[in-house]
């Protein structure tokens, strides 16, 4: 047994075929060295098998690690900038809805802006990455005068923390329970925004925002909830148009129910009205927020419809007037428009008033939203039965487009 046990450490040693030659050839003949011999090969035996599936395991483990370094450079290059969280924390949290969410945005704002520079080859999106102290942080994309695009700029941010109480506040005059905890509500939220203003009067501004909110009430129950929509603001009416971007966006609701178009075009005209105006900040389109049934998975696959509608909406019709011709008086008239937009946004935007009443917010990604360039003119009201005037009649009496 002696002579057994240095065979087998020998062979612990080295590689099992050497260690059976030297112990074969080390064992005395005859029946003395039997026991000696079939130790040799009971352990050249064992530690083959164990050497075999350790080679399998390292073949399997770069494999695995050859697939993972694939799959971060084919994610780096479809998105705009590494993800927020990072893109070993959304492997190993992908199952879960919050990193299929920020996967999602990213995807937005790549597919958007890839989107928006094939029109506009001499402009190009700056990308700015930045961080949130309190939690979290975002990736701005902006590009300024173009020469189809004077602004157009597709945020993302992905951020956590404390709610602030102005933020609570605001939340339970929507109709939330929020109950906290030593008066702390932590909380996770994420979106993808975009507002992108053309240069041409006849290429009408669009908006669109899809986020998802999540808060940890004081007995660890989570309220979650998602929000968002598509929209359209053109400074003169053209109802071709108006029908495309409807319709797309209808298209998209009625793969998941016919009643969800009807209601949430309602929401979309009257959560954008301009109250001190008495007109609508545009013809329109889908608005939702607060919606937390049937079920997470199912709001989400909604959410996800509406957003791979962004491009296909709107993209073709900057295609068709990018290069239309317009005079003085139309780019004053698109730029008394734009200070409506601006009027809205600082107003009445629920974004805005939640990014400026939580702390560490970053300002500049907050009012990406407002034009470059916006005017305003004391009393000024368009001639009759003029151009001006048809899109200020829908603005202030919502047509319904798709039937």
């Amino acid at each position: 047994m002696a002579a057994a046990a240095r065979l087998f450490r020998g062979a612990v040693r080295g590689p099992s075929t050497l260690i059976l030659a030297r112990a074969l050839s080390s064992a005395p003949p005859g029946p003395a060295g039997r026991g000696g011999r079939r130790a040799a090969l009971a352990a050249a035996g064992a530690l083959g098998g164990l050497g075999l599936a350790l080679g399998l395991w390292r073949r399997q483990t770069a494999l695995a690690a050859s697939r993972e370094d694939e799959e971060d450079k084919e994610l780096r290059q479809r998105f705009m900038a590494p993800p927020v969280s990072g893109l070993r924390e959304l492997r190993r949290r992908r199952r879960e809805l919050r990193s299929r969410m920020e996967l999602l945005i990213m995807e937005t704002q790549a597919e958007v802006c890839r989107a928006l520079a094939a029109l506009d080859p001499g402009a190009s999106f700056s990308v700015d990455t930045w961080e949130r102290k309190e939690g979290g942080g975002g990736i701005s994309c902006v590009l300024q005068d173009g020469e189809v695009f004077e602004k157009a700029g597709v945020n993302v941010s992905v951020v956590s923390g404390l709610l602030s109480e102005e933020a609570a506040r605001q939340m339970r005059s929507r109709g939330k329970s929020l109950k906290a905890k030593d008066g702390k509500l932590p909380f996770c939220a994420m979106g993808v925004s975009s507002v992108i203003h053309p240069k041409n009067p006849h290429v009408p501004t669009m908006h669109f925002n899809y986020r998802y909110f999540e808060i940890e009430e004081a007995d660890g129950t989570k309220q979650w909830w998602f929000g968002g929509g598509t929209d359209l603001t053109p400074t003169y009416l053209n109802e071709e148009d108006a029908v495309h971007f409807h319709k797309t966006l209808k298209e998209a609701c009625d793969k998941h129910d016919l009643k969800l178009y009807p209601k949430y075009k309602k929401w979309c005209d009257d959560y954008f009205y301009i109250k001190h105006r008495g007109e609508r900040r545009g013809i329109g389109g889908i608005f939702f927020d607060d919606v937390d049934s049937p079920s997470k998975e199912e709001v989400f696959q909604f959410v996800k419809s509406c957003a791979k509608a962004v491009v296909p909406c709107y993209i073709p019709i900057v295609k068709k007037h990018r290069h239309d011709s317009f005079t003085p008086e139309e780019k004053l008239w698109q730029q008394l428009r734009r200070g409506r937009y601006v009027e809205f946004n600082l107003v009445y935007d629920r974004g805005t008033k939640f990014g400026l009443l939580t702390p560490g917010s970053r300002i500049e990604s907050i009012l990406m939203s407002l034009p470059l360039t916006a005017r305003w003119e004391y009393m000024h009201t368009p001639p009759e039965s003029s151009k001006e005037a048809e899109i200020l009649e829908v603005l202030r009496n919502p047509k319904d487009w798709v039937h």
